[in-house]
């Protein structure tokens, strides 16, 4: 066991952005900006043909818009939904189902064909600046540009590539992935990718890291260094993400706790935010083994629904996360956090108030395997971080600042089952952000 008076890794300063937000995004600013919002629904992580989902962009917006979203991002790998680009009829994801199904929702009019030069059918994928207009209506419905950033770290000979992918939410041009020397130099050169592309363009947007677990890429170590990434997935629809971690390896809430304790208590930084996400690639069959729509969500509070002020409210923390669970309200302060449930009636909820406090253990040790090996895993901490500071049953919990912590968050679990969960056993849940506790 060993406790480092300060962090041996490097530690990477936002220049230009997040240098200006220090830890002054605190309780009172949340109800502030709030003042006179709603509540806005949204998905910002969804794949369609132009990568590897398996529907037409167009399909997956109707499907968004009418099962209750106001707003969707398209993240595509390492493309944007614009340009020319024909594809294969049959011989793509969707097939002939897809296309069937395109044709009858939008019309023969609508849907652009071809016939290569070996008599093969095609079709064109249309962009988002052709299609937005059958969806957009101003505060109803909004379609956002974005990117799956795909880059990946090769550690060397014979061993795996690790994936690390960074979304970029309502960018203007297409970011390239970048490598680097560790999955900590490939995600940061990714995210400064995106404040290259913000500060030089005028345009408000923000990458975040997805799903860190997917082949347990990143650590809490990687992601802790980066001081301008503000955002992780907590949650990601997908089944092949291991957001609960297994005996080696953090599941993703403990991750956020290990993050945000040393970037409060340690490292002098902003706290990181968790999202909700689908990760949607497959839109026929609906089943726990396929990656479908309608499974984690953020609901954003802000005034109007434009895509900048998505993103300037979600800078601030003002939105919560979702796999189901509703909030009517969340309210945070300097003297604590309370949160009011739009209930269902035929459940029962649970929300833990969770934080760490400043005199927290820094001790950590590695993860070792049966031969007395390292593994590349996050390291054991203490159960200092992340204390259940209080539970509370009902529809409105409260938690009264002690002053010692750094930070608190609430997590609110029902007792209902969620319908097509991405594993089997999930229930609904909802994750507010942390909020940082002035001393």
């Amino acid at each position: 066991m060993t406790r480092p008076s300060r962090p041996s890794f490097p530690i990477v300063r936002a220049a230009w952005l997040f240098g200006a937000l220090a830890l002054s995004i605190c309780a009172s600013n949340f109800d502030a900006a709030a003042a006179g919002a709603k509540w806005w629904k949204g998905n910002l992580h969804t794949h369609s043909l132009w990568s590897d989902g398996d529907d037409y962009p167009e399909s997956i917006a109707r499907w968004y818009r009418e099962n209750g979203c106001h707003f969707l991002m398209f993240t595509d790998h390492n493309v944007l939904s614009a340009g020319e680009r024909w594809i294969d009829v049959e011989k793509n994801k969707g097939g002939r189902a897809a296309f069937d199904k395109y044709v009858k929702a939008f019309g023969e009019d609508w849907v652009e064909t071809r016939a290569d030069k070996t008599g093969r059918q095609q079709v064109r994928l249309r962009g988002l600046a052709e299609f937005r207009s059958l969806f957009e209506k101003r505060n109803r419905f909004l379609l956002i540009q974005g990117e799956e950033i795909t880059a990946r770290f090769l550690p060397g000979p014979g061993k795996r590539s690790l994936p690390v992918h960074v979304n970029a939410t309502n960018l203007k041009e297409l970011v390239i992935p970048q490598s680097g020397s560790s999955v900590a130099d490939v995600l940061r050169k990714n995210v400064d990718a995106v404040f290259e592309q913000r500060k030089r363009t005028g345009q408000p947007m923000f990458p975040h890291l997805n799903h860190p677990n997917f082949f347990y890429a990143v650590t809490a170590e990687d992601l802790m260094k980066i001081a301008n990434e503000r955002f992780f997935e907590v949650y990601n629809g997908h089944p092949s993400v291991h957001n609960e971690g297994d005996e080696t390896h953090a599941g993703t809430e403990r991750m956020w706790d290990i993050i945000n304790a040393f970037r409060l208590g340690e490292l002098d930084m902003a706290p990181l935010y968790g999202l909700a996400t689908d990760d949607g690639h497959s839109y026929h069959d609906f089943t726990p083994k396929k990656s479908n729509p309608g499974r984690g969500w953020v609901m954003v509070r802000a005034p109007k629904l434009t895509a900048n002020g998505m993103v300037e409210a979600m800078e601030a923390g003002n939105f919560y996360s979702s796999s189901g669970v509703v909030l009517k309200e969340v309210k945070r302060s300097r003297k604590g956090l309370s949160v009011r449930i739009e209930g269902d009636p035929d459940a029962t909820y649970t929300t833990r108030f969770i934080g760490t406090r400043r005199n927290f253990d820094r001790a950590s040790k590695p993860v070792l395997d049966k031969d007395g090996r390292e593994v590349r895993a996050t390291r054991r901490y203490s159960r200092d971080i992340g204390v259940v500071l209080k539970e509370v049953a009902g529809l409105q919990a409260d938690y009264k600042f002690a002053g010692d912590e750094l930070y608190v968050r609430a997590v609110i679990i029902s007792s209902k089952k969620k319908v097509n969960p991405y594993r089997e056993g999930e229930f609904e849940t909802a994750w507010t952000q942390p909020v940082v506790v002035a001393e």
